[in-house]
């Protein structure tokens, strides 16, 4: 019965306004408890209500959230600069992300040492991949009593932004957790809306003898994106025209498309214990199976975009159709991963493990053109063999890995991870890998209705070979990257009108070596803090390819006390990002890809957000001036060469969990 009230009131936020999800999920929390109270019947049939007993307060260690790695965290109600940071759409730090005006699109990305590497290929579609959540980015509970987190935040128009969740251990070795998060924002110019929905199920189960383990979830998630392909005269809006103020003034490329991808996935992780007692020696059966599907469409009825008064642009070029593109891409995916694991232990974990991958990425139809015939569809299967090693003793922690194709299509994946823990306060970490990466399919193949559009290759390999050392110390945060990668894939423009984009992949057959470096480092004096983090990039390479800014900062100054006997925490301040010039990534509404540019240079603009938290009981309050100077400082701000960053805005919201 938990159950079924929990999904009914996940899934009517789906198609009810996002306020009456906070009252039913208010409802759902509260009737957990009192389902809890017993009653027993009176000798003449009637029923007698039990007084409820008051049951011990449970520890913060008897709420935990674990990791498809078995990485273990507790719930947190605190309020630190980190929870400022983290208090986002994407509900984590995005620093080294530069979001586009609107709440719900996609980033520019600042810093490239945020890229993971898989050697398996993925769809492609990379703007939309930001806040779709993956295979490692969900968590499993186990919780003393149920808990209900609920995340508010205004948005820029007409619209907000909720993230809900609950979970319940219906026994000791029973959890399941059920969460929403939905999103809709008008934004401040023409067609830009952003309409999205994440939503989450998960279960974890143990056998009593805790010889079986499983972890299970399921996904549905679907974005949806008025695309205006940016504003068409950057002139106007550097200008600081008063007319200009109402961002809806300013004319854009696209007024009516519209770019939307859904993805649905089952996934289910599971090991058994071949011995019936856990000893020095152990042997375990391993598992691993998901199936994802993925479909993506971008739809525009109005071909021709207008240029001033009289001029007619064909933003993307020649189409086959004069209105009403409708493309569509669809991609499924099954992976099966079984293996055998001998645990010693002295001598650590021993695992070797075969991989099953099977991928299908079509079209409904072959397109024979002068350029040769673009088929309809990608699809192969893929088998590796491969082998880990983990290692935990004392101060040391280390997982070592190796997988490689035996099948037509080469892959290899090496990957070393040692951490050192000194003690609570220091710890280091290494991580060395070597991958051998299947390009994306999007890089292969795509068909549009657009004519410059379609495009059929055989890309090789990318290879790439990455080194990171981190360390955390009471001192300092420090991270160095060193990255060497060949064959890199990216997007570029073909188009010689500067009012056109005709993008299409390229692969570099050169070495790009790239270097990062990040410190983080606080200071604390009375109740004042400063939080400091920068990141220096450096890249060798011969042609522009691969650009990134050299500089990229924050800085946080706030004050924090207790006020009110305590009872209201208060933390208040202003921070402040920048990073330095150099040629940003451009955005095509096509493929919802960045794409190369060496034309237009963005950057080297301050922004100012001042805050003010507060933290009553298990109730975090957030209020933010974003981009205060934004009045000051002029209309240069940019996400890409024809995308405004945010102008000053006021937002808040809340971050509120209950413990039955």
């Amino acid at each position: 019965m938990i159950l079924l009230q929990i999904v009914l009131c996940i899934f009517a936020s789906k198609y009810f306004k996002m306020k009456y999800l906070l009252m039913l999920l208010l409802l759902l929390h509260f009737s957990l408890g009192f389902s809890q109270v017993k009653n027993e019947e009176l000798p003449n049939g009637n029923a007698k209500k039990e007084a409820p007993k008051k049951a011990p307060k449970a520890a913060f260690n008897q709420y935990r959230i674990i990791t498809l790695q078995k990485d273990t965290t507790y719930v947190d109600t605190s309020l630190t600069i980190k929870k400022e940071y983290e208090y986002n759409y994407l509900r984590k730090d995005i620093f080294g992300l530069l979001p586009f005006a609107n709440e719900g699109q996609t980033y520019a990305v600042l810093d490239f040492g945020q890229k993971n590497f898989t050697s398996f290929p993925e769809i492609g579609f990379s703007g939309k991949q930001f806040n779709y959540l993956g295979v490692n980015d969900i968590k499993y509970y186990s919780v003393a009593t149920p808990i209900t987190e609920l995340y508010f935040k205004t948005v820029m128009e007409q619209g907000q932004s909720l993230d809900a969740f609950i979970t319940v251990n219906t026994s000791e070795r029973f959890n399941i957790s059920v969460a929403f998060k939905g999103l809709r924002s008008l934004g401040k110019y023409i067609n830009q809306l952003s309409s999205t929905g994440n939503f989450r199920f998960t279960t974890s189960y143990n056998t009593l003898n805790k010889r079986y383990f499983l972890n299970f979830h399921f996904t549905g998630q679907d974005f949806l994106n008025g695309e205006n392909g940016g504003i068409t005269t950057t002139e106007d809006f550097e200008s600081e025209n008063g007319a200009f103020s109402n961002r809806a003034r300013l004319e854009v490329y696209l007024k009516d498309a519209k770019s939307f991808m859904k993805g649905k996935r089952t996934f289910f992780d599971h090991n058994f214990r071949i011995n019936s007692k856990k000893g020095d020696n152990n042997l375990y059966l391993t598992h691993q199976f998901n199936y994802e599907t993925k479909f993506f469409e971008y739809n525009q009825q109005t071909v021709l975009s207008t240029v001033g008064e009289d001029e007619n642009v064909k933003r993307f070029g020649d189409s086959y159709l004069t209105a009403n593109i409708n493309d569509h891409t669809r991609y499924n995916r099954m992976y099966n991963k079984g293996g055998v694991i001998y645990e010693n232990s002295l001598l650590g974990k021993f695992q070797f493990f075969a991989e099953d991958f099977r991928f299908n990425y079509y079209y409904n139809r072959i397109l024979v053109l002068d350029s040769g015939v673009i088929p309809s569809s990608l699809s192969d299967e893929i088998y590796t063999v491969g082998g880990q090693y983990e290692y935990r003793k004392n101060k040391w922690n280390g997982i070592f890995s190796y997988s490689n194709s035996i099948s037509n299509q080469p892959m290899s994946n090496l990957d070393a991870k040692l951490n050192y823990k000194l003690n609570d306060k220091n710890q280091f970490v290494f991580q060395y890998q070597m991958i051998n990466k299947i390009p994306d399919h999007i890089y292969n193949l795509y068909q549009s209705s657009y004519v410059g559009y379609n495009w059929y290759n055989d890309f090789k390999n990318e290879k790439i070979n990455n080194i990171e050392a981190t360390a955390k110390t009471q001192w300092f945060d420090a991270a160095i990257q060193v990255s060497s990668i060949r064959d890199h894939l990216f997007f570029s423009n073909d188009a010689t009108d500067p009012q056109q984009q005709i993008i299409s992949p390229k692969q570099y057959d050169k070495t790009i070596n790239y270097l990062s470096v990040k410190v983080s480092r606080e200071f604390k004096w009375w109740k004042l803090a400063l939080d400091n983090t920068i990141l220096y990039q450096q890249v060798d390479q011969e042609e522009d390819i691969l650009n990134v800014p050299q500089i990229v900062t924050r800085n946080s100054l706030y004050y924090t006390d207790y006020l009110f006997k305590k009872a209201l925490y208060l933390q208040t301040g202003f921070t402040f990002n920048y990073f330095t010039k150099y040629y940003i990534n451009d955005y095509n509404p096509v493929t919802v890809e960045a794409f190369v540019q060496n034309e237009k240079k963005v950057g080297d603009f301050p922004m100012l957000d001042f805050f003010v938290n507060a933290r009553i009981r298990q109730t975090r309050i957030f209020f933010k001036l974003e981009h205060l100077n934004s009045k000051i400082t002029g209309n240069n701000f940019y996400t890409a060469p024809n995308y405004p960053y945010r102008d000053f805005m006021i937002r808040f919201g809340l971050v509120w969990n209950f413990f039955q």
